[in-house]
């Protein structure tokens, strides 16, 4: 049974197939399946044929409209069983990827409490990369339809009360919040899927869009270390590196762009004290300076490249797009830096020296990207750097006359 079910699914790809599943009641059917069936993979197939009928418009709006079913399939993200959880994921992301009945789904999860607790739940706990990707473009597509349900689920583990609840049941599900739990499922994933990283590095970018969710992250328990600590040693550690080609910013570049943009808005509402921890900083302030520079090289390579021959429209038009990219990534990158320095000591300069991050190379680099919409920071930080290295200030000086003039 198991095979010819499989056949099934397989076949559930083709539309003409799918809409003779839906002629003959297949979702009333698989109904029933989830009601009584206690074998899951028998349920991971009927919601993984359902997702494949999702794929076309007509039957995904049918799906959609059935309240029954819709109520039905939300319940099954709190089952145990990965696959299934897997095929729901799927099934769900389809739906809401469709404009015409998003904001349907939307208002249904907004209904449902209990999505809120299964996701976190799934993002904090499971070890199955290949879920915690698909629930996180879930999560992800959710926070981008609807601003509102992303402060509800911001505040949903800040609202409820702290002291023991009216049952005590102990059955009762932990307290969840959300920025812990992402930042766990974003642990799981960064080693084994990059494209899962970029998925929950954005939902922290979408977070950051709303005061709610900056102070989501910046006022956890650990005030938002575990957060620095993660994107930190990404930027440093992981990403963009010494020993890769430049070309790599151009693979990178939209994982970077909600790296630095998290990272931007937590060290804007860092307070004075934390600023005494910059010397720690160094080494980000190095990465982002290396970035400009592979974006530069990335910019020369794309001028050369046109030079050599003319590419179709289609072709331009993806340059365009990776060029649209990249400048956000510029744009990100130099709003943190220029803030960075702005902050810098004259002994957080000589550590800088010391440790080969600053140089005139390195700085050339920083002032050519910064200058002239950022030159309230360049000036400021020249100040601190005449103090810790008077020849490097005098030859960059020498080589951005503006800053001469206004010294």
């Amino acid at each position: 049974m198991e095979n010819d079910i499989c056949k099934v699914w397989d076949m559930s790809m083709d539309e003409d197939v799918a809409l003779f599943l839906q002629e003959f009641n297949a979702p009333d059917i698989f109904m029933g399946v989830f009601a009584k069936s206690k074998c899951p993979r028998l349920t991971e197939i009927c919601v993984g044929i359902l997702g494949n009928m999702a794929c076309f418009q007509d039957i995904c709006m049918s799906i959609s409209k059935d309240e029954n079913l819709g109520q039905v399939l939300l319940q099954r993200l709190c089952d145990s069983d990965s696959p299934t959880l897997l095929e729901t994921s799927r099934l769900l992301l389809t739906c809401l990827s469709q404009p015409e009945v998003a904001n349907v789904w939307v208002e249904r999860i907004r209904e449902n409490p209990s999505v809120y607790d299964c996701v976190c739940f799934i993002m904090s706990s499971s070890t199955n990369v290949d879920l915690l990707v698909k629930v996180g473009e879930v999560v992800d597509k959710l926070f981008d339809l609807d601003e509102e349900l992303m402060l509800n689920w911001i505040k949903n583990g800040t609202c409820r009360s702290v002291g023991p609840s009216v049952d005590d049941s102990p059955e009762e599900l932990p307290d969840f919040k959300i920025v812990p739990c992402i930042l766990e499922a974003a642990k799981q994933v960064r080693s084994d899927n990059p494209e899962g990283l970029d998925v929950y590095m954005h939902i922290l970018q979408l977070l950051t869009t709303v005061d709610e969710g900056i102070q989501a992250i910046v006022q956890a328990p650990d005030g938002g270390k575990e957060t620095w600590s993660l994107l930190y040693d990404l930027v440093c550690q992981e990403l963009c590196q010494p020993d890769d080609p430049p070309i790599i910013v151009q693979e990178q570049k939209t994982v970077l762009a909600s790296i630095l943009s998290v990272l931007s808005a937590m060290f804007a509402s860092q307070t004075e004290q934390e600023y005494t921890r910059m010397r720690k900083n160094m080494p980000l302030i190095g990465s982002l300076i290396r970035i400009l520079q592979y974006m530069e090289g990335c910019g020369k390579r794309a001028v050369d490249n046109s030079k050599e021959s003319e590419q179709e429209e289609t072709a331009r038009t993806d340059v365009n797009e990776e060029d649209f990219h990249l400048k956000i990534l510029k744009d990100i990158c130099c709003e943190l830096l220029s803030n960075m320095l702005q902050e810098l000591t004259k002994d957080n300069t000589l550590e800088g020296l010391h440790q080969g991050h600053l140089n005139e190379q390195t700085c050339s680099c920083a002032f050519q990207n910064l200058l002239p919409l950022y030159f309230a920071s360049v000036e400021s930080f020249l100040e601190v750097l005449r103090e810790a290295d008077q020849t490097l200030a005098d030859n960059l000086e020498k080589r951005f006359p503006s800053l001469k003039v206004h010294t």
